[in-house]
């Protein structure tokens, strides 16, 4: 899959999806594009800052950037729940996040880290071939 394949499936198909685990590739990926995306909207909302003398056009563009935020949260969130269910910690090890400075720290220690191998009690590994086969099968 493509970097946006993986942004559109973590925002689009699994929204609010709590449940199952999610490769380090599909994470790291829309943390990339979210990224790619924030930098865009940054830089269009400066330059129409400086080239505008129109304050509704900054005021929009702010909206509209927040909305964006707002919309991916819950995403952001499923998406680092099921990161952590595929190292075998519970979703609620993401509330070390709050910790200042160790928690996230901690946290992107274990979102770089590899998955368990073979299935956990979060559901079967993303990276098994037999268990794309079977997806692939069941879309035919």
């Amino acid at each position: 899959m493509e970097m946006f394949d993986y942004f559109k499936k973590a925002v689009f198909e699994n929204y609010a999806n709590f449940s199952g685990r999610a490769r380090r590739k599909e994470y790291w990926y829309f943390c990339l594009t979210l990224f790619i995306l924030n930098m865009l909207m940054q830089v269009v909302s400066a330059i129409s800052s400086v080239e505008s003398s129109s304050s509704i056009l900054v005021l929009g563009l702010s909206i509209v950037l927040l909305l964006a935020y707002m919309c991916l949260i819950i995403p952001n969130i499923s998406l680092s729940i099921r990161r952590l269910h595929d190292i075998g910690k519970s979703g609620w090890y993401l509330l070390i996040g709050f910790i200042p400075l160790v928690g996230g720290i901690i946290l992107l220690v274990w979102f770089c880290r590899e998955g368990e191998t073979g299935p956990n009690k979060w559901g079967p590994d993303p990276k098994d071939p037999t268990l794309q086969n079977e997806v692939l099968n069941a879309f035919k």
